[in-house]
């Protein structure tokens, strides 16, 4: 079960490390949509750190916060996809850029509602 964990908190840093890339480019995200910025940078590390979070409680004695932590980074990842089709609706990045960015929120997303029903399920 570590290895799967493991495998979505690098999933999440390789998503966070790419949002960074694509969001500090000023020619793709002039400096009039900084808040946009913010929020999308804010949530792939919100992300990174729910998860991190959730890995690092002991599922016997903390199972209920580590579900609301996993849940968390879900619902971030959904977040984030709003966030990115904003971007492209506002011509700020293009459909290759938005497929490959959306293809990593959601591996994440999805490694990271596997991982919540197996918890459950323990």
């Amino acid at each position: 079960m570590s290895e799967q964990k493991l495998k979505v908190i690098v999933k999440a840093i390789e998503l966070m490390k790419y949002t960074m890339t694509i969001t500090s480019n000023r020619k793709r995200y002039p400096s009039k949509y900084i808040q946009l910025v913010k929020k999308i940078q804010d949530k792939s590390i919100d992300i990174y750190e729910f998860l991190l979070d959730a890995n690092t409680l002991n599922i016997d004695t903390s199972k209920q916060e580590r579900l609301e932590l996993q849940t968390k980074a879900i619902i971030s990842c959904d977040k984030l996809s709003c966030f990115i089709e904003l971007s492209m609706n506002l011509n700020l990045v293009g459909s290759d850029t938005v497929a490959h960015w959306q293809k990593q929120v959601n591996d994440v997303k999805y490694m990271a509602i596997a991982w919540r029903e197996k918890d459950k399920k323990r």
